[in-house]
């Protein structure tokens, strides 16, 4: 939805880093003020906290179940991403996490999660909250979004930053992913990362 204000954002973010020198490998987004503490709840009804992934790789990615054709394509590529991480390199995708995070916790019920991550990879954990929770968590994360006034029918959509995180086991910020590629693009930033 957003993509194009993701460097921009991204450059708010990391600014602390300009000029750091660094290694050659040193991944793009170490030291960047994303991410953080929360405590939200799974698809199956479950209160998750973050620190429920501590020791394992993130992929997190923020949209909505309503979204009528970036999330669903972003996700599909995310859970190829693992598919193919799972046939070709297991012990790389048993340490990643794929999290999908509502930014329409009005309609996105846990129900309405479950049946959306469903569709790309059985190990999605999907999650949802109240308003301020999402709210919380999405500031956290330097992700924008916003809900648009409402159609004639009642519905509406929510404009959002489309970025899919790589958090490492601590919960710190590794890279984005190239979500505007495919599944095996994705998986090999993974390799690349995951260790």
């Amino acid at each position: 939805m957003n993509r194009m204000f993701f460097a921009p954002a991204l450059a708010l973010v990391a600014a602390p880093l300009a000029g750091c020198g660094g290694a050659a490998d040193q991944p793009p987004l170490a030291g960047a003020r994303i991410g953080g503490p929360f405590a939200l709840t799974d698809q199956n009804g479950r209160t998750v906290r973050d620190t429920d992934f501590a020791g394992r790789y993130r992929i997190v990615y923020f949209g909505y179940t309503y979204c009528p054709d970036v999330c669903p394509t972003d996700m599909q590529k995310i859970g190829q991403a693992m598919r193919e991480l799972d046939r070709t390199d297991a012990k790389v995708a048993q340490k990643v996490v794929p999290i999908f995070i509502t930014v329409d916790p009005e309609r996105d019920t846990p129900a309405a999660i479950k049946q959306f991550v469903a569709n790309f990879h059985p190990r999605i954990v999907g999650l949802t909250g109240t308003p301020e929770q999402i709210a919380k968590v999405a500031k956290d994360y330097a992700v924008y979004f916003k809900k648009q006034p409402a159609g004639a029918g009642g519905g509406y959509l929510v404009d959002h930053l489309a970025v899919a995180f790589l958090m490492g086991p601590q919960g710190e910020p590794i890279a984005s992913l190239p979500i505007d590629k495919d599944g095996a693009a994705i998986a090999e930033q993974v390799r690349h990362w995951v260790r």
